[in-house]
Order: structure tokens, then C-alpha cells, then sequence
């Protein structure tokens, strides 16, 4: 009887392309860095000289199905007029560009929370900016900024999160000189 020998299947795994939604992020992440830099870059050694190092902070998250990260900011307190500078100009947030880039976050979506009573925000991931910041900010009560998490959970698609980043520059400005 002769032997047969036969080839064990071989399992290839085909690389899929990221969703659009991610490759947005990392596109946009890079880019946002690579201009703020010159901005970033001297408020951190500032940062640095001022409070004797530690110029980042790390504050616990939870993201996408309840996962832990940790953000990164820029330490602004105790800092006086630098610290104060840094939060209107809105750069205190910038190094989020790097959980965005590690994935932890994205560019848009609920704004990160350690901890969440409302499981419906961990179907996404956290976002630098969001429904709520650029319809009315901080000026909305607590229930209608829910209500605008939930809205943008269960509807987000790649086109609102485009209209929701066009219009944060503005709806920053006008928060910061309110």
C-alpha cells in the first residue's frame, strides 16, 4: 500500500484595512501633532522648568468596552498665568494626540471618564472632542450632555465625526472667549 501524504491546511489570515474611523484618527492624530509641535513643544519645557518636571499628567479612563487607559494632559496647575494661558489656548488636551495615535482614543466620541454609570458610552471609543463640546460646550446641563453621548453613539458615522472636527476650532474660540 503506498504512502499518501497530505498537506496540513494552511491557515493565511488576510490583513483587512482599518475602518475609515481609524484611519482618520491616525491621519488626523499625526498631522495635528506634526503642526502643534512648535506650540507643544516649548509649553512642555515650560511646563518642565516651572514645576520642577512632571509636565504630563495621566488620569484614568475608561475606553472602549470599559478597557482602563490612562490620558495623557499637560499639568496645569500651579502653574499661575502659564497654566491658565495653556487651558485657554486649549493645549492642556493636546497630548491626548497620543492615546488617539495608540488607539486608546479617537479623535471624536464621549469625552473619556474613569468611571461611567451609562454602559452605552463604552461602545465607543473616547474622544478628544465630541457632540456636545461643539453644540453649546459646557454651557448644556449634565442630562442633555448624556442625551448628546448617546445620540452620537448610536448614529456616529464617519461624515458627522468630519462635520463634528470642522466645527470644534470654533466652538473652542468661542468657549474661551466667552
Amino acid at each position: 500500500m503506498p504512502l499518501t501524504l497530505t498537506a496540513p491546511r494552511l491557515r493565511v489570515r488576510v490583513p483587512t484595512a482599518p475602518p475609515a474611523k481609524r484611519v482618520v484618527d491616525l491621519i488626523g492624530a499625526a498631522i495635528l501633532l506634526t503642526l502643534l509641535a512648535p506650540a507643544l513643544g516649548p509649553a512642555t519645557a515650560l511646563l518642565y522648568a516651572t514645576q520642577r518636571g512632571r509636565p504630563f499628567v495621566r488620569e484614568p479612563a475608561a475606553g472602549l468596552a470599559g478597557r482602563p487607559f490612562r490620558t495623557w494632559r499637560l499639568r496645569t496647575d500651579g502653574t499661575g498665568r502659564l497654566g491658565a494661558a495653556l487651558d485657554r489656548c486649549a493645549l492642556d488636551g493636546l497630548p491626548q494626540l497620543i492615546n488617539v495615535l495608540r488607539g486608546e482614543m479617537s479623535l471624536v466620541g464621549p469625552r473619556p471618564e474613569a468611571r461611567t454609570d451609562r454602559p452605552d458610552r463604552l461602545l465607543v471609543r473616547p474622544g478628544m472632542t465630541g457632540l456636545w463640546q461643539v453644540s453649546a460646550r459646557s454651557d448644556l446641563p449634565w442630562e442633555e450632555m448624556a442625551l448628546l453621548d448617546r445620540h452620537y453613539v448610536e448614529n456616529h458615522w464617519l461624515g458627522m465625526d468630519l462635520a463634528i472636527l470642522a466645527q470644534t476650532p470654533r466652538a473652542a474660540y468661542r468657549q474661551r472667549h466667552a
